[in-house]
């Protein structure tokens, strides 16, 4: 059982909803990720997506197109991002990590060696934006066989027959992407969401994770009444840009939104 599924197990048996912040790794200086991610778990977050900076990350907004931007300033690379990650496991074992990006950078890499050297530094899951399921026959097992979930986006537009395809190839949780458009484009509708998981919910029983257009604790209470998992991305990664120049700030200005935010989700 990998981590992602222990945690999800650990929650629902609480009562409880996931909390996933999203930063990129290296935004804005290398040496801010980790502690950065060690002060949100403190906090309240319960898995961390991590983003691979990317020089063209086309299902991204102007915010986290920006992180990326930053991160490559420092020449962040897929390879400095396990390190991070690495780094991180030697004083947590048991936060599940989950990797955000492009295919380019692992097809650089070669699949094989990296499902091998993520899983080695303590990766748990991989989200490939531009591989989709279809395309994925030969990279999946290699994820699996190393323990790795491979992740998949669901849209509002998709159909059921898909959502089944995506389900079936798919482990760890499944990530709902609520609105329409890139990262931080769109304003929340709650109710079409709430009817597009129950749809989900309807075809598997993988935890459901909602990201994109929430903002605040509101927002993420809304979306903790009908998902898993609440997944904060832009509004973190904004937090971040505000205060790129005083970095040693960024732990604790990231732990302060996330304890907003669990605070408003252990509520509902």
């Amino acid at each position: 059982m990998s981590r992602i599924q222990q945690r999800f197990e650990a929650l629902k048996a609480s009562g409880k909803k996931a909390l996933i912040p999203f930063i990129t790794a290296g935004d804005p200086h290398p040496d801010v990720t980790v502690p950065t991610m060690h002060a949100m778990v403190e906090a309240g977050a319960d898995i961390i997506e991590l983003g691979v900076p990317f020089s063209d990350p086309m299902a991204d907004g102007p915010t986290i197109q920006k992180a990326s931007e930053r991160a490559l300033e420092h020449h962040v690379s897929l390879t400095s991002v396990m390190a991070m990650v690495k780094e991180f496991r030697t004083t947590d074992s048991e936060t599940p990590v989950l990797l955000m990006g492009y295919l380019n950078p692992i097809e650089v890499m070669g699949y094989e060696h990296f499902s091998k050297i993520a899983a080695e530094s303590g990766v748990d899951g991989v989200l490939t934006v531009d591989l989709p399921p279809e395309e994925a026959e030969e990279v999946i097992p290699l994820f699996k066989a190393s323990g790795l979930d491979p992740i998949f986006l669901i849209s509002p537009t998709t159909d059921e027959a898909r959502i089944t395809k995506i389900a079936n190839r798919a482990s760890g949780w499944l990530y709902y992407v609520a609105v329409k458009g890139i990262t931080g484009s769109a304003e929340l509708d709650t109710t079409a969401v709430a009817e597009r998981v129950e749809t989900i919910k309807g075809i598997t029983q993988l935890p459901i994770g909602v990201g994109f257009g929430i903002k605040d604790g509101d927002t993420a209470a809304r979306v903790a009444e009908i998902a898993d998992a609440v997944v904060v991305g832009s509004a973190l990664v904004n937090r971040i840009a505000d205060n790129q120049h005083s970095p040693e700030k960024i732990p604790q200005i990231a732990a302060d939104f996330i304890a907003e935010l669990r605070q408003a989700i252990d509520q509902v």
